[in-house]
């Protein structure tokens, strides 16, 4: 035990923290499915978990954008670092949003087995090509160069979160019955279902090819990246404390007046996300020196 300790740097120890939040986004998930044991349209869609689950996610990617300075600057040992960091990444990144969104979107007991079963496809799809991006990220010592190849897996966790909670709050917005439920018995049993849910399916294939992609993506250490990141990951934090303080508001599942304020934020942020996604090769292109080959 006390070989392993000596092994581990200030950074480490962050790291470990985390995984931890990516663990403990897992564990409200758990909680979250008994809340949401009503069904949808009465109520099922509000549950303090989810939303915990959310923050989790979202602490846990910005820790991981401050250990990596904190090890170049304060931490001599580094000999734990980049394991601990992949292993840290696949919890809170990979593992923890995929079942986030099978949580979400689920639907315990009103779904038929063929949307359960192509929403678990989608979440494993996510979950391995999570693993593979962080694996090609460890073999080819990403950490040295000033751009990923392919979607880094806290960006597409970010992208993943926005998604799925601007996607979740849409039948609560209060544009009315015919746009926000539909009728498909073949995929999700009898009764009334939310309109959008099912993109979350392509964003899930989407997101999943992007990380093991070719594709250049910018670090967003300084200038106009970082400060979009910046307002990127603050409208996220933003609408998940928002859709937390709704949550505890008096027949808040009947009566949402601030829920289009939150899906404003989350539509921010995941607009943002996009832009960083296709404009990725061209922000490395800013950032490399002009003499440099791709």
């Amino acid at each position: 035990m006390k070989t392993t300790y000596r092994m581990m740097g200030l950074a480490d120890y962050i790291t470990i923290v985390n995984g931890l939040l990516g663990t403990l986004a897992i564990f409200f998930l758990l909680l979250a499915v008994d809340d949401m044991s009503k069904p949808y349209t009465e109520g099922g869609v509000l549950t303090d978990y989810i939303w915990a689950a959310m923050l989790c996610i979202l602490l846990s990617a910005i820790g991981d954008i401050i250990d990596g300075p904190i090890a170049r600057k304060y931490s001599k040992k580094q000999l734990l670092g980049g394991s601990l960091d992949i292993m840290s990444d696949c919890i809170s990144f990979c593992v923890a949003p995929a079942l986030m969104v099978f949580a979400m979107f689920g639907r315990w007991g009103e779904a038929t087995p063929i949307w359960t079963v192509s929403l678990a496809i989608a979440c494993s799809w996510m979950i391995a090509c999570g693993m593979l991006r962080l694996a090609r990220f460890q073999h080819e010592e990403g950490g040295y160069v000033p751009y990923f190849y392919g979607l880094s897996s806290p960006a597409n966790a970010m992208f993943i979160i926005s998604a799925a909670g601007l996607i979740w709050l849409q039948p609560s917005s209060g544009y009315g019955p015919d746009l926000t439920t539909w009728n498909c018995d073949i995929c999700f049993g009898a009764g009334e279902h939310p309109y959008l849910d099912f993109i979350i399916l392509p964003i899930m294939f989407v997101s999943g090819g992007l990380m093991i992609s070719d594709r250049k993506m910018s670090k967003l250490k300084s200038g106009v990246p970082m400060t979009l990141s910046v307002v990127q990951l603050t409208s996220l934090l933003f609408a998940i404390l928002h859709a937390m303080v709704l949550t505890h508001k008096e027949d808040a599942a009947i009566d949402l007046s601030g829920t289009s304020f939150t899906m404003f934020l989350f539509g921010i942020s995941l607009v943002l996300v996009m832009v960083y996604i296709v404009s990725g090769p061209r922000l490395v292109s800013s950032a490399e020196p002009s003499g440099e080959q791709e």
